[in-house]
């Protein structure tokens, strides 16, 4: 997250938050709890964001800054088919797949997303999806891989599937092994012959 936050006042703010949530869920985090993990008053709070939903907004932003970028870096590694597939999908769900997965509110948090932040996570898939569909096309191209649909659609299935595995309600070492798996058939299934 701090790439991607340049105010360290905001850095500490959102890193106080995320661990608030993985502890009590986001219902039960309180402003109280974000500042004083913060080292800050709460009206000192208010002065970066105007309540715990905006900051859940911005973590989610943060999330799919980070996401693009270590996809985007991922795909454009040396490896199989497979082996960059592997990359990018553990590249995607990040710390992030990690920490949600490994707190007792970790599904709290995913619906929290899907309601507070839809359009950040909608923009946010769209943009992970685009990465992959020039990807996809490009391998094709290339003749590295043979495209078995539209490329746009598969980038789409590629999304939708990793979405579904977080969803699953894995502890975070079968997430991470459904993750590869997956890599693994597709790459499987793309690689050229």
């Amino acid at each position: 997250m701090k790439d991607n936050v340049s105010n360290p006042k905001q850095q500490a703010i959102l890193a106080s938050a995320w661990k608030a949530f993985g502890i009590y869920g986001f219902r039960k985090t309180s402003m109280d709890d974000i500042a004083k993990g913060a080292g800050m008053s709460r009206p000192a709070l208010y002065l970066h964001y105007r309540n715990k939903e905006d900051i859940f907004r911005r973590l989610a932003q943060v999330f799919y800054d980070e996401g693009r970028e270590a996809v985007s870096a991922a795909l454009a590694g040396p490896g199989s088919v497979a082996e960059v597939l592997a990359a990018a999908f553990a590249a995607q769900g990040g710390d992030a797949a990690e920490a949600m997965l490994s707190s007792p509110h970790g599904m709290e948090l995913l619906d929290a997303g899907m309601v507070t932040a839809a359009d950040i996570v909608e923009s946010g898939e769209a943009c992970l999806q685009a990465i992959y569909t020039t990807w996809l096309t490009d391998q094709a191209a290339a003749g590295r891989v043979h495209l078995t649909g539209p490329a746009d659609q598969m980038a789409s299935t590629f999304c939708v599937a990793l979405k579904g595995l977080k969803m699953a309600g894995s502890d975070f070492a079968t997430y991470t092994n459904r993750v590869a798996q997956l890599a693994a058939m597709i790459g499987a299934g793309l690689t050229a012959r």
